[in-house]
């Protein structure tokens, strides 16, 4: 019997993503991918949000990141994002001061604090480096000569705080240098390329790969999964529209304030109507109206 071929869902999706990576029973999927990122061992890793938010979060998109605590304390959020929203330095500022600000309850000691990690796999390119994978840490800037005090340090401190770690992987430059599979990273950043011939290969080289994506199976063959999928996929739809019509609504509604403010000026000026009219392209019924509702001094010109 032929097995019947799965149309299976886009696992480079943030819902379907969540779905595997969070998914109860795969911790320890979430496990090895971190340690391909992170590039250090990690014991134990518990998902702090496992479950499938469907109420938006201030009003925003559904809540789709995975907020995971490490064996050492180490809190790490790790997200999809398929779409380029010019957004994702301010994301990844936020979330990780986020998670720093979240540990700590009134009157405790900041010696508690535990690290903060943001891990953003990206669908596109943002930033201008030569790299798929970038790290960034709060570190200091080159000594500026005005500044210089000779310590005796031969070496000097370079990071100003161990708390937070950003992780940024694009996806197109990657599969642009189009590697080899040699690393655990590369295991499965080519999960994610719809390259069925390197996804084969890497389903048996990595068995924790091999589980994402029978997980993959398992929930694109499920009705329920298929319909919170294309829920989720309509509301953020919606919400793209909805987010667009304002920015639109604020840029006409801001234009004619601007017209309105330079025919107060022109009036305020003694230009007549006529150019007040071309140069703001107000109607006479309009200017007439800020003229006697507004502190315009003098008169208009007839």
């Amino acid at each position: 019997m032929v097995k019947k071929q799965i149309e299976l869902l886009p696992i480079k999706n943030d819902y379907v993503f969540k779905r595997i990576f969070a998914y109860k029973g795969n911790e320890d999927v979430l496990l090895n991918l971190l340690e391909a990122i992170l590039e250090r061992r990690i014991v134990k890793v518990t998902v702090k949000n496992p479950e499938m938010v469907s109420e938006k979060e201030n009003g925003k998109k559904f809540v789709l990141d995975i907020k995971a605590e490490l064996d050492d304390g180490t809190i790490v959020d790790i997200e999809m994002q398929t779409t380029d929203e010019k957004n994702i330095e301010e994301r990844s500022t936020v979330y990780p001061t986020r998670l720093i600000s979240e540990q700590l309850q009134a009157g405790e000691k900041y010696t508690k604090l535990n690290k903060a990690i943001f891990i953003g796999i990206l669908d596109f390119n943002y930033y201008k480096r030569n790299s798929y994978h970038s790290i960034t840490r709060l570190r200091f800037d080159e000594i500026k000569e005005e500044f210089y005090v000779d310590m005796g340090y031969s070496k000097q401190d370079k990071i100003a705080s161990r708390y937070i770690e950003m992780h940024y992987i694009e996806l197109p430059k990657y599969f642009k240098k189009n590697p080899s599979i040699k690393t655990k990273l590369d295991e499965w950043l080519w999960l994610f390329s719809g390259d069925e011939e390197k996804m084969e290969m890497v389903k048996r080289k990595n068995k924790k790969v091999k589980k994402a994506m029978d997980t993959l199976e398992r929930i694109s063959l499920d009705p329920k999964e298929r319909e919170m999928y294309e829920a989720i996929q309509t509301e953020e739809f919606l919400q793209r529209i909805s987010e667009n019509n304002f920015r639109e609504e604020g840029f006409t509604k801001g234009k004619r304030e601007n017209k309105i403010e330079t025919a107060k000026k022109m009036l305020n000026k003694n230009f007549n109507i006529e150019e007040i009219m071309e140069l703001t392209e107000l109607s006479k019924k309009e200017i007439e109206k800020i003229k006697s509702e507004g502190d315009i001094s003098g008169h208009i010109k007839k």
